[in-house]
């Protein structure tokens, strides 16, 4: 019992210093609100549905754990954190697009930032209560895999960081 607060005041102390906060019960509502009716336009309807069997056959296990059980990679850990090449960050489940580079940006937090979704409803957002905090869960809307979460406290002009797993994304290096 000890080891498990442990772990959990240590994992909440990484998740404040990248600048996570607690959400009051009314901003809570207002997100579920904002939750309801976000991501419905333009949403491409070919859904990917596999066995969660499927998925392991076709994922790492590291992949498994962070796309199909709402896992996470350690911070600065992963392969598209400092990655600056020009291209476009897919669902590494599912090849769905993302994400280009020209919305990422170095937020310091240990996980690669976006701020935005390429248009078209790629990205579906779920409230997430879990590890006694309310975040906005981000899922691919193609095939309901787990990327990271969505914050209100990105540098740029739409206010949004995407925080992703690198776990979570594959990546098409744009041609010359």
């Amino acid at each position: 019992m000890k080891i498990a607060s442990f772990v959990l005041v240590i994992l909440s102390l990484a998740l404040i210093s990248c600048g996570q906060k607690t959400i009051t019960s009314q901003q809570k509502n207002t997100q579920a609100s904002k939750n309801n009716t976000m991501n419905t336009e333009n949403h491409d309807s070919t859904q990917v549905t596999k066995t969660e069997e499927d998925w392991k056959n076709l994922l790492s296990p590291e992949q498994y754990r962070v796309l199909r059980e709402k896992g996470t990679e350690a911070p600065f850990t992963g392969k598209y954190y400092l990655n600056k090449d020009k291209g476009v960050y897919v669902c590494a489940a599912c090849g769905n697009e993302l994400f280009t580079s020209d919305m990422k940006f170095e937020s310091s937090c240990g996980w690669p930032s976006f701020d935005k979704e390429i248009a078209g409803g790629k990205i579906k957002t779920i409230i997430d209560t879990s590890h006694g905090m309310v975040r906005t869960e981000i899922v691919c809307a193609k095939c309901g895999s787990h990327l990271g979460h969505l914050f209100d406290d990105g540098p740029t002009a739409t206010g949004e960081r995407y925080c992703v797993n690198s776990l979570s994304l594959g990546f098409k290096k744009e041609e010359k």
